[in-house]
């Protein structure tokens, strides 16, 4: 068995922003195990606020013992990028081993497309009112919030999309008086979802405070083990591979979550279709899709995921799975 790692960047379409910051290209780290007849290969997006950096997780994905299979990578490493791009890698190793597809291998039904989210990024009231006025034959719109001054920011996107639906990810820019101040309008704009309000691990006023309208944990959840301190103070978790560390425990998540009355939604770091080819299988029958990462992108993957009017669709053999 033969492990590399390499980083590969794609340029964004546009400047994207969220209430930590900027940025214009995504940086990713793609895994390649071979086994000298077969190849597999995954993706993961390194994440500052997890503590990550593309050289930390190279450096944790290069130390692993080979041979490997999923089930000793769940020992080997913790939930996180490191993890997700060779559990990916694995399954779709599996795969081509087998002659079968990944959601096969799974015991999954037969994989559909999903209508997903396009996100707005954070932006001044004027500027994102005409991206929401561009984006306004999108079905489900996500914006990107997080501010003491979010207000006109929130008429704007529905003035310049008054007919679609409108989802909102504060990112854990909120305190809990600004949200109790913005719930109210919330609800009276149509929104239906609000992301992560306040910072994860000071979010127990959740637990207090009135919620008008659903709330959905994401920087709180990573894996099943975040589950029990959600209680109470949310009702979604936002299930990541990046976060959870591989489609392994991502679909063990999701049925855990299930189990215990959580909504689910599957949401994505900004990668490419190589990154959201296995998210697609965790996303169906999703309450909420998140995986529009591509659709970000100036550049992709070959043979990369189709998006139309019926969503996101499945991966091709070619690309992943």
């Amino acid at each position: 068995m033969k492990l590399t790692v390499t980083a590969d960047t794609f340029r964004l379409a546009e400047v994207f922003t969220i209430s930590r910051g900027s940025r214009t290209e995504a940086k990713v780290l793609t895994v390649r195990i071979g086994d000298g007849a077969h190849q597999g290969w995954g993706e993961c997006v390194p994440y500052a606020r997890y503590g990550e950096t593309l050289a930390s997780v190279s450096a944790e994905i290069e130390a692993l013992p080979l041979p490997l299979d999923r089930a000793g990578l769940q020992r080997a490493l913790p939930a996180g990028a490191a993890r997700n791009a060779v559990d990916c890698a694995l399954w779709d190793l599996e795969a081509k081993r087998a002659g079968k597809r990944v959601w096969e291998l799974a015991g999954l039904p037969a994989p559909g497309p999903m209508i997903t989210a396009y996100t707005l990024s954070l932006d001044t009231p004027e500027n994102m009112r005409a991206a929401a006025a561009k984006h306004a034959h999108r079905p489900l719109l996500k914006i990107k919030l997080g501010t003491p001054d979010d207000m006109p920011r929130l008429e704007a996107v529905r003035a310049g999309a008054p007919a679609a639906r409108i989802i909102v990810d504060a990112n854990e820019g909120w305190t809990a008086e600004v949200y109790a101040e913005l719930a109210p309008h919330l609800v009276r704009l149509g929104v239906e979802l609000v992301e992560q309000p306040l910072p994860a691990g000071d979010d127990d006023m959740l637990a207090e405070i009135a919620r008008p309208l659903p709330v959905c944990a994401d920087e709180a959840c990573h894996d099943r083990a975040s589950l029990p301190a959600l209680r109470g103070k949310y009702d979604l978790v936002n299930i990541k591979l990046d976060k959870t560390g591989g489609l392994t425990e991502a679909l063990a998540l999701r049925d855990a979550a299930r189990a215990e009355g959580y909504g689910v939604m599957v949401g994505c770091m900004v990668g490419s279709s190589l990154a959201m080819a296995p998210a697609v299988l965790l996303a169906q029958g999703a309450d909420v899709t998140d995986l529009d990462g591509p659709l970000l992108l100036a550049e992709d993957r070959p043979e990369p995921l189709t998006y139309d009017e019926a969503g996101v669709h499945p991966s091709a053999p070619a690309l992943w799975g």
